[in-house]
């Protein structure tokens, strides 16, 4: 299978998942808007969700799925298998533990940790700590559901981690309906959105497990015991689930920050909703087919496919993702109006703050996507040292930025700092690798860097005329059905002229596609580039 095509498998999934996600938000956003139950919903889930990607998802899709691979190359489909119930073990028993604890101190860690600007609202606060208690558990499906996504991935079976993920949104826009449909108060829905989550956590966990044993690995419960491979792993995780789950923690930081303000936590959450279609469509792709191929790559010895691997794999990211941050730093209230303006959230007049923010995100989406594809190459070497190093170094530049832009700025500030951390985080990471000599010099990708960027600027001044142009069209008052065409035209419009312009300066040709769509990870050839010098792919 080809990597594009790769790539696509896992996009697809997450694509339903961010779909469905805006149905959610936007069903989430009409029965709460910006108010306290909906800031205490987003503060109390987002405290499992970055435990979540902390110690699931960062960590094993760093550290576990090397080893798992090593482990396949070395003893074959027994050895994975011994490995995978080692690590079943241990992570289940410790993952108990740390459910257990938390929920007994979950009023402290609401106070002192989640959201400390909420202790001096009594109502919101005692929601806030009911809500995450009951949701906490979800961390315990979710993270032995990535250790399973890790192992299929390895396996090269990547559709059903993908598409687990989307009966979250199901589950929730179920929830949502039928509170809508009996007309329950915003309390209510608060508690019923809680238990959903919980047992979306239970329908993700169940379908990755069904999927592994179909795969051929059957896991049982071993007694947990610190194996040399168990320590290995953990070795590797603890900075790797930093690393991994960067960006959970700095949002992690701003919900802390943003909870001094009113609204200021939902108004984050909305808008980063939004920028997960692209960063998740795009960039968690992108990072979880490079790590398991560029770990492949490596341990069989083949650099010139590992560099290739890498290198394509910006490419291919930059070419869909400049876009995306041009048209969400013009088009963003046109783009929130469309999405959110109606029920509570237009009665609250949340559409200006929440563009605002959006907007500030699409000038660090290219980063927070380039992360995702640089860290591989230093997780595919088994280094989780070096990335969680700049990691904690992204997280001090963002709290400093975001306690100093706060007071005068709200919540844009909260989304500045993110934005300004994701750039500093990418620049390191590719400046060590380059340095290291674990990125090869790729010419032709050097040359199509600025007239991508270029592409995307044209798109980006053409589209910001033409809202300009159809300002009545997308005007707050306007019918929802001219408002969705015109913005779907514009979008439509701006996506041609952004692949014409590419096309036409040279940013992107039909042999980068061949290259990319072809590649089935046999060892590249080479062939002349059109600067007449031999390109490896």
């Amino acid at each position: 299978m080809s990597l594009v095509k790769k790539f696509a498998t896992v996009a697809s999934g997450t694509l339903m998942s961010r779909a469905l996600g805006f149905g959610r938000e936007m069903l989430m956003a009409a029965a709460l808007g910006t108010g306290p139950i909906a800031d205490a919903f987003n503060a109390a889930f987002q405290f499992p969700n970055t435990f979540r990607r902390l110690f699931a998802e960062g960590a094993f899709n760093a550290a576990f799925v090397p080893l798992f691979a090593k482990e396949i190359e070395t003893y074959g489909t027994d050895g994975a298998k011994r490995f995978s119930e080692e690590v079943f073990g241990v992570l289940f028993t410790a993952l108990l533990a740390l459910t257990i604890a938390m929920e007994l101190a979950m009023p402290l860690i609401v106070r002192y940790l989640v959201a400390p600007g909420f202790a001096d609202t009594p109502g919101k606060f005692e929601m806030t700590v009911r809500l995450a208690t009951i949701m906490f558990p979800y961390l315990i499906c979710m993270s032995l559901g990535a250790m399973m996504a890790g192992m299929l991935n390895s396996l090269r079976r990547y559709f059903a981690a993908a598409v687990a993920p989307v009966f979250l949104n199901i589950i929730l826009i179920g929830v949502l309906a039928y509170s809508w449909h009996k007309g329950s108060d915003a309390r209510t829905v608060g508690f019923a959105l809680a238990w959903g989550v919980l047992a979306a956590g239970l329908v993700q966990l169940a379908i990755v497990w069904v999927a592994v044993r179909h795969a051929g690995i059957s896991i049982g419960f071993r007694r947990p015991k610190m194996t040399p491979n168990v320590k290995r792993l953990l070795i590797l995780a603890l900075p790797a689930a930093i690393t991994g789950g960067i960006t959970q923690i700095n949002q992690l930081i701003g919900t802390a920050i943003a909870s001094a303000q009113d609204s200021a936590v939902s108004s984050l959450a909305y808008a980063d909703r939004i920028y997960q279609l692209p960063l998740g469509v795009v960039g968690v792709a992108v990072a979880i087919v490079l790590l398991p191929e560029l770990s492949r790559a490596l341990k069989s010895g083949n650099l010139i496919e590992a560099a290739n691997l890498q290198n394509r794999s910006v490419e291919f990211t930059l070419f869909l993702t400049l876009p995306a941050a041009a048209a969400l730093l013009v088009m963003s209230e046109p783009i929130v109006g469309l999405v959110y303006e109606r029920g509570a959230f237009a009665a609250n007049n949340s559409t200006p703050i929440v563009a605002a923010i959006l907007a500030i995100f699409g000038l660090g989406l290219p980063a927070f996507v380039l992360i995702k594809a640089f860290t591989p190459g230093y997780f595919a070497r088994e280094d989780t040292r070096t990335p969680m190093i700049f990691a904690a170094i992204s997280v001090a530049v963002n709290i400093t930025t975001a306690l100093t832009l706060f007071p005068q700025m709200g919540a844009p500030g909260i989304a500045v700092a993110s934005a300004v951390a994701g750039w500093v985080n990418a620049l390191m990471l590719l400046g060590v690798l380059i340095r290291r000599g674990h990125w090869g010099r790729d010419v032709p990708l050097m040359r199509r860097i600025p007239r991508l960027v270029l592409s995307a600027a044209v798109m980006g001044a053409a589209l910001y005329f033409a809202e300009h142009w159809f300002a009545a069209q997308l005007a707050s008052g306007s019918p929802l059905v001219v408002k969705a065409t015109t913005l779907l035209a514009l979008v439509a419009g701006g996506a041609l002229l952004y692949f014409v312009t590419a096309f036409a300066t040279g940013g992107a040709d039909f042999g980068m596609i061949r290259r990319n769509v072809r590649r089935k990870g046999s060892p590249p050839v080479s062939e002349p580039n059109d600067s007449g010098s031999v390109d490896k792919h």
